[in-house]
């Protein structure tokens, strides 16, 4: 009998070391708490492809999809880090960063985000977080409009909170002043080449009438009528006001790049050297820093230069104060918050379905133990 107890116990031994040594190896060498870019590579190998032909679908439907879902990503990191809380709906205690000055009726690509994560769910259930393919989809939208392209490190977890204040607060707004953006910056981690290669993404895209009326109207913003931005080029504001009348038409568009609003390249900072850049939080990079200044001219010269420091600041944001760790919900869609806890080691699911038949036969092994 104490023999049989013995050997029970040495297969209860035996069953936990199987289990830690299954859990180091999927792990891909980042350790608890990292990201890395196999995260997916064993629980759902197909993820990126996935990501990836979906984007594909809705930028060749509509360039401008690219520059909408980049901005998703920026503004998701923004606040309380790259956690996909930007794609929470208010629910009970949670009031919707969709909401906030810098997202209503301005932020877009939601239909998209949950057209991905269906076919993701489709593919491997309960695997793929949002902040991830929020992520993934900013790193595609590069690519297919001529960007460039850069390794995603993966391990995200999804939020269960929004903050609407941290979106208001956070986000860098149009009329902001060169100091005020670069603070929000720093305040974040990122550094003033992070600021200026980021503002880049502005070379594709459009931008509504509301985010620029003020340079063509009231820079003061004292309310005094026809006091333009001096640092505008008078044909480039004539044409604009012709789109952006001083009242009415907020939603009017114009390209943030009028040369290549669909083309990633470096022609934004060409437009910001000759006064044409479309918002003041972008002309401010070139007229009100020597620094940044000189970045306008670095990127505008070399766009080599341009692409691999973008790509380099966007893996930077990328890892701002992502919520990693050993469980994550990753069961939402743009809008609902469902309660699928996985497994957050890579394995998803199959980690899960190994983790209760461990339960299992430990506790079997247990019983039986204690009542021979």
């Amino acid at each position: 009998m104490t023999s049989t107890k013995s050997l029970l116990v040495l297969l209860f031994l035996a069953c936990s070391l199987t289990l830690c040594i299954c859990d180091e190896e999927t792990n891909y060498g980042g350790g608890e708490g990292k990201l890395v870019p196999g995260f997916y590579r064993s629980s759902c190998p197909k993820a990126e492809e996935i990501v990836r032909s979906v984007v594909s679908q809705a930028v060749a439907k509509e360039t401008r999809m690219a520059a909408s879902l980049m901005r998703l990503h920026f503004h998701d990191c923004f606040v309380q880090g790259c956690d996909g809380s930007l794609l929470l709906d208010s629910s009970g205690s949670i009031v919707t960063e969709k909401g906030s000055n810098p997202n209503s009726n301005s932020a877009r690509g939601f239909d998209v985000v949950d057209q991905i994560k269906a076919a993701l769910e489709n593919e491997c259930p309960g695997t793929v977080s949002c902040a991830d393919l929020l992520t993934l989809a900013a790193r595609d939208s590069s690519v297919l409009t001529g960007g460039p392209s850069w390794m995603v490190p993966l391990g995200r977890r999804d939020s269960r909170s929004a903050s609407l204040s941290g979106s208001n607060n956070n986000i860098p707004a149009p009329n902001n002043t060169f100091n005020t953006i670069l603070s929000r910056f720093t305040n974040q981690g990122l550094d003033l080449t992070d600021l200026v290669a980021l503002s880049g993404s502005h070379t594709i895209g459009f931008s509504r009438c509301t985010s620029f009326r003020q340079r063509l109207y009231n820079q003061t913003g004292n309310g005094s009528p026809e006091t333009p931005d001096t640092t505008l080029e008078k044909s480039y504001a004539t044409n604009l006001r012709q789109r952006c009348p001083p009242s009415g038409g907020d939603q009017n568009l114009s390209e943030l790049d009028i040369n290549s609003a669909g083309k990633f390249d470096n022609s934004y900072f060409k437009n910001l050297i000759k006064n044409m850049g479309l918002l003041n939080s972008d002309q401010v990079l070139f007229s009100s820093n020597e620094e940044s200044s000189e970045l306008v001219k670095k990127y505008a010269e070399d766009q080599e230069e341009f692409f691999e420091q973008f790509a380099e600041s966007m893996i930077k944001m990328g890892n701002l104060s992502p919520l990693t760790g050993r469980v994550v919900r990753s069961g939402r869609t743009a809008g609902r918050l469902t309660l699928d806890f996985v497994f957050d080691n890579g394995m998803g699911k199959r980690n899960e379905i190994f983790f209760r038949g461990f339960m299992f036969v430990a506790f079997f092994c247990l019983f039986v133990c204690f009542t021979i």
